[in-house]
């Protein structure tokens, strides 16, 4: 199943909006105003599309407690002037944890558009406020971080076996030279006392090289 359909069957992803704290602007200041209204837009947006937008956060240093706490499937950034500091809170707050980062923002500054990505942002979405475009800009970031997730996965996958791989040659090694056993017969060998002792070959082969290290 893409995940597409997935996100169609389970619309109500659990987002956190970070975002300033804008609820209360001066009469006079027309900018906060401004940022004001389209954060409002953008929440009202996530609800009409059937979103569970479950807290509305400040990016400050409580921000990956709280992050922690509330386990959202999701986090949008809302953020403009700020948006590199709002970000980088984001992003410490995430790197233990991942989850896909969806920025909205005016800011043009391709510069900063490349940083954002480079930094684990899923998708940098400029004067993307319009309540259609809402649910195909998550649906895309969802399918990417989905992704980029599998891939690392699978890096590390690779580097892991590659690892294990090390540790196996090095106890066959070790057998061939104290038993004077040929490099099919000593594997042989390996293999037949990790599955008699119920072990993994390469926990087996890790076990007889940390005893030859305290031997000597």
């Amino acid at each position: 199943m893409n995940l597409a359909a997935k996100t169609v069957m389970n619309p109500a992803l659990r987002i956190v909006v970070v975002a300033p704290d804008l609820a209360l602007p001066a009469p006079d200041d027309d900018y906060a105003r401004t940022q004001a209204e389209r954060s409002r837009s953008l929440r009202i947006g996530l609800l009409e599309n059937g979103f569970n937008l479950i807290a509305t956060l400040p990016a400050d240093v409580f921000l990956a407690d709280r992050i922690a706490q509330l386990q959202p499937d999701m986090i949008i950034v809302d953020a403009e002037s700020d948006a590199r500091d709002a970000l980088e809170h984001v992003v410490m707050a995430t790197r233990d944890a991942r989850r896909p980062i969806v920025m909205f923002t005016n800011d043009q500054d391709s510069n900063n558009a490349r940083a954002a990505v480079a930094a684990g942002v899923s998708a940098y979405i400029v004067a993307g406020l319009s309540p259609e475009r809402i649910r195909p800009i998550l649906d895309v970031a969802m399918a990417r971080f989905e992704h980029e997730q599998s891939l690392r996965a699978e890096l590390a996958d690779a580097k892991a076996e590659i690892q294990d791989r090390k540790v196996i040659d090095r106890a066959k090694g070790l057998l061939m030279q104290r038993q004077q056993l040929t490099e099919e017969a000593a594997y042989a060998k390996l293999r037949k006392t990790a599955m008699d002792k119920n072990l993994k070959l390469v926990d087996l082969a890790q076990r007889m090289l940390d005893a030859a290290d305290l031997l000597g």
